[in-house]
């Protein structure tokens, strides 16, 4: 038994190429930032125009074009056009639930 969980051990060490570090790394990094987490928690559940989330979360449009432009970057956010507006969605159910996990944690205190 613990043979094979030092061998997972050492293959999760193995697959950790600089390209999987940097994803990592920009993904904890996309999580770290106050804004970013309050725009990913509006989306947890639907879909919301930048006008709409800057309202919302009573934002200045600006701001909420430039986070979801760094989330859309790293695939955490997706859009869909119709007619002029975009509305986003979230694009990552495992960062989702990663997200959905640190606030369970971080309320129960």
């Amino acid at each position: 038994m613990e043979e094979n969980k030092e061998a997972e051990e050492n293959e999760l060490r193995k697959d950790l190429d600089e390209e999987t570090l940097f994803v990592v790394s920009q993904t904890f990094k996309a999580l770290g930032d106050p804004t970013r987490i309050r725009i990913l928690h509006l989306l947890f559940n639907k879909e919301y125009s930048v006008n709409e989330i800057a309202e919302t979360l009573h934002l200045r449009q600006s701001t909420v074009s430039h986070q979801l432009r760094f989330l859309k970057n790293l695939r955490l956010v997706k859009y869909r056009r119709a007619g002029t507006t975009l509305f986003y969605s979230h694009d990552d159910e495992h960062v989702m639930n990663m997200l959905k996990q640190t606030l369970d944690h971080a309320c129960h205190h």
